[in-house]
């Protein structure tokens, strides 16, 4: 019997590759307007677990170190989980259609021209949370700590180097894509959203770099620190000084321009490609 037939267990790891292939190639072939719609959702939902991330982490620093950036990376789950089982489109996982690319079922164009589709979408949706979460003034709760918390996420993502930020997006993506991956042996709601808990919460709390999840939390710390009166400073002890890294250069050099690249590598490449030669590649 096929594992296709069986109709409880966990698929197989080529069933779950030739399910990666089909779910890969039904993005590349969806209709840009339609493709755009889902991936503005999937920068939306990204952002709320941003948000959710953001909160939960907020006056977390009384917890152990290791224990609070975990509760910080299971919180964040929440957003992928939302992407998959809501039909997103995600920069990150979309990288996985270099499957379907392999086999010669989608040009190298049309594959491009969906990234830079979703990537924009994603964009959309997470700027979008971020004029929302200003607007309602929300970075002020907890007397300042989701704000001052917000700043030191933000803060710490704009201080790494070029070379650091790569290869902490690649890492990243290997276990983004892992975790979709993951979901794809599953036949259940349940089951998807249990797959994709550790693996996601694994790379939050390691400080791994996800370039879609930046989109929220590096543009509203720089928002914070540039919209901040006098009295939000007082309140949280510090001054716009002390968040140095935060400009928009180092926003868009020392990150989303290198993690992008390095999210591409670790889905697209050690992810996508692995599997594909592995499980669907014919002899």
């Amino acid at each position: 019997m096929t594992d296709q037939a069986l109709e409880h267990g966990a698929r197989t790891p080529y069933a779950m590759a030739e399910l990666g292939e089909t779910i890969a190639l039904g993005k590349a072939n969806k209709a840009p307007a339609k493709t755009l719609a889902l991936a503005i959702m999937a920068g939306m939902m990204i952002a709320l677990a941003g948000v959710f991330y953001t909160t939960v982490s907020a006056g977390a620093g009384v917890l152990p170190y290791g224990i609070a950036k975990l509760i910080g990376g299971i919180s964040f789950s929440v957003g992928l989980m939302m992407v998959v089982l809501c039909g997103g489109d995600l920069f990150t996982s979309s990288t996985l259609i270099t499957i379907p690319a392999a086999n010669g079922k989608v040009g190298m164009g049309k594959m491009l021209k969906n990234w830079g589709i979703v990537y924009l979408g994603n964009l959309i949706g997470s700027l979008l949370m971020v004029a929302m979460i200003l607007y309602t003034d929300q970075w002020h709760g907890g007397h300042g700590s989701i704000g001052y918390t917000a700043l030191k996420i933000a803060n710490g993502k704009m201080g790494h180097s070029f070379g650091q930020a790569l290869v902490l997006g690649i890492l990243c993506n290997i276990m983004v894509c892992i975790a979709v991956w993951m979901s794809y042996s599953a036949r259940t709601a349940s089951g998807k959203m249990m797959a994709m808990v550790l693996p996601v919460a694994m790379f939050i709390a390691s400080g791994f770099e996800h370039s879609i999840a930046n989109m929220y939390l590096m543009p509203i710390g720089l928002a914070i620190k540039s919209v901040a009166d006098a009295g939000f400073w007082m309140e949280i002890g510090k001054t716009a000084a002390d968040f140095s890294n935060i400009n928009f250069s180092n926003m868009l050099f020392m990150n989303l321009i290198p993690v992008t690249i390095g999210n591409i590598i670790g889905g697209g490449i050690l992810i996508g490609l692995f599997n594909w030669g592995v499980f669907l590649k014919k002899d």
